[in-house]
C-alpha cells in the first residue's frame, strides 16, 4: 500500500497567505445609509427654521380658510411698515412695476395680502390700492381664525 502524504510545507502556506489578502469585492454601504438618514434628519428639523421675513401679527376673523391649487403671491406688511413681496424687502414705490411684471408672467396669479395688527391703515390702504392697479382680479387679506374663548 501506499502513503499519502498531505503537505502543509511552504507551498501550502503561500497558498493561504495569499487568499488571506485579496481585496474584497464587495461594497459596504451601511456607513453610507447612516449618513445619509442623518442628514435627512437635519434637513427635516432645519427647514422650518429657514423660512424668514416679517414676524407679522394677524387679526382673527370667522371666515373659511380658502382652498388654492398653485402658490400665491404673498405681499406682507409689517408692525413698523415695511413691506415684503414673497420673502424680499420691497420699497413702495417699487411694489406697482413688481407686482405688473409678475401679473404679465401669470395674469391669474392670486395676491394674498398679510398686514400686522398694529401696521398703519394707510400703509395698507397704498399697498392694496397698487396691487389693484397692477391689474390684478384675485386679492386676499390674511387673517388668522378666531379661536373661541368660551365666552
Amino acid at each position: 500500500m501506499g502513503v499519502i502524504q498531505t503537505s502543509t510545507g511552504a507551498a501550502g502556506r503561500r497558498h493561504k497567505a495569499r487568499r488571506r489578502h485579496l481585496p474584497m469585492a464587495e461594497i459596504n454601504v451601511t456607513p453610507f445609509v447612516d449618513v445619509m438618514l442623518v442628514l435627512l434628519i437635519v434637513f427635516m428639523v432645519a427647514a422650518p427654521l429657514l423660512t424668514v421675513g416679517i414676524p407679522v401679527d394677524l387679526p382673527q376673523t370667522q371666515g373659511e380658510a380658502l382652498g388654492t391649487d398653485t402658490e400665491p403671491l404673498s405681499v406682507t406688511i409689517g408692525a413698523d411698515g415695511t413691506i415684503q413681496v414673497q420673502e424680499a424687502e420691497i420699497a413702495l414705490d417699487d411694489l406697482l412695476p413688481r407686482i405688473e411684471a409678475i401679473l404679465q408672467i401669470d395674469p391669474e396669479k392670486r395676491i394674498i395680502l398679510r398686514a400686522n395688527r398694529d401696521a398703519g391703515y394707510g400703509t395698507v390702504a397704498q399697498v392694496l390700492d397698487r396691487i389693484k392697479r397692477a391689474g390684478t382680479r384675485h386679492v386676499a387679506l390674511e387673517t388668522k381664525a378666531l379661536e373661541e374663548t368660551g365666552i
